[in-house]
């Protein structure tokens, strides 16, 4: 089969489309056909090294995708998980043409959710709805902060933040970015701190919150957002930081969190999903959500053999909503 591999890391130029053998199915796997695969900002963070290989290289890369059930291990705990079932999953190793994929982690789906739809969805939106339930429980009313507002996990935020009930500040880097995001239900979309002055960006967002602050920031941007959310943030406030785009966020003082009593997670989705009972009840209220009218914004479907173009757009900035690959 073709796939996607790195034998080390880099910049674009490490990625390999290859051939490697179909995955033999052990037990609690499920061999999936992949038809299309969700493409996130993770795969670049294991691309270039960020975070290190989970299993060693080569590496295929690739956390998420929907396809056809080819076959069944032993061990499933989902009967639904039948041969020539359509199904979503998480996992590892999606940039593929067939996947070995845990069955824990993956998901018949109902007929209303097309493959694109589901691939499209299932990492980032179950990310988005996780962090406001469970990394901070956002009420209505409550303003919140989210960098990268019109990215594909900015866009998930903005509506389920809207369908709740809050008040979202955006921050987006062009006027069209903003405009998508403001369409997405961020009610304020703002210039970047790093473009408009640290200064005047804290002044707009007090300004906005009654001199308070936000509740909560959610920060998938890193490095060069941080310090100024703990400038933001309200008393009693939480940081939110599950994202690198603009590299990783420099080793602070604990005690820089003293002032404020503010809360810092930097959580992972798998942490949210340990259980199957968790991952099925996440993923059907999610796909409810869509169902109910949730926009699942594509920003475009590339071949496969193409995935470095996407990497290029996906950290040069250039894409909003949800990259796709194609086998």
């Amino acid at each position: 089969m073709k796939a996607v591999q790195i034998s080390r890391n880099g910049g674009t130029e490490v990625l390999e489309y290859t051939d490697i053998p179909v995955p033999e199915v052990k037990e609690g796997q499920v061999l999936i056909k992949n038809n299309i695969i969700g493409l996130n900002y993770i795969d670049t963070y294991f691309r270039s090294g960020l975070y290190p290989p989970p299993a060693g290289f080569p590496l295929t890369l690739g956390r998420e995708a929907a396809g056809t059930i080819v076959k069944v291990g032993s061990g499933s705990i989902d009967s639904s998980l039948k041969v020539g079932e359509r199904a979503v999953y998480l996992g590892t190793a999606a940039y593929a043409e067939y996947t070995a994929a845990p069955a824990f982690h993956t998901f018949a789906l109902p007929s209303s959710i097309s493959d694109e739809t589901a691939a499209a969805s299932l990492l980032q939106g179950l990310t988005a709805l996780t962090l406001i339930r469970d990394a901070h429980a956002v009420q209505k009313g409550d303003w919140v902060l989210v960098h990268a507002a019109a990215g594909g996990m900015g866009l998930w935020l903005c509506q389920l933040l809207k369908a709740v009930g809050a008040r979202t500040i955006g921050t987006a880097s062009t006027p069209e970015k903003r405009a998508i995001a403001s369409k997405a239900g961020a009610e304020v979309v703002l210039e970047y701190p790093e473009t408009i002055g640290t200064e005047a960006f804290v002044a707009k967002v007090k300004e906005l919150t009654g001199g308070k602050g936000v509740p909560v920031v959610f920060d998938g941007v890193g490095k060069t957002t941080f310090d100024v959310d703990l400038e933001v943030v309200a008393l009693k406030g939480s940081v939110i930081s599950f994202g690198n785009a603009s590299g990783a966020v420099e080793p602070l003082k604990i005690a820089r969190l003293s002032p404020k009593n503010i809360r810092l997670m930097r959580p992972t989705l798998f942490g949210f999903i340990s259980t199957r009972e968790e991952f099925e009840k996440y993923t059907k209220e999610l796909f409810e959500m869509v169902a109910g009218g949730i926009d699942v914004s594509v920003y475009k479907t590339y071949k496969l053999s193409d995935v470095a173009q996407a990497h290029q757009d996906i950290e040069g900035r250039r894409s909003t909503g949800k990259l796709l690959l194609k086998p």
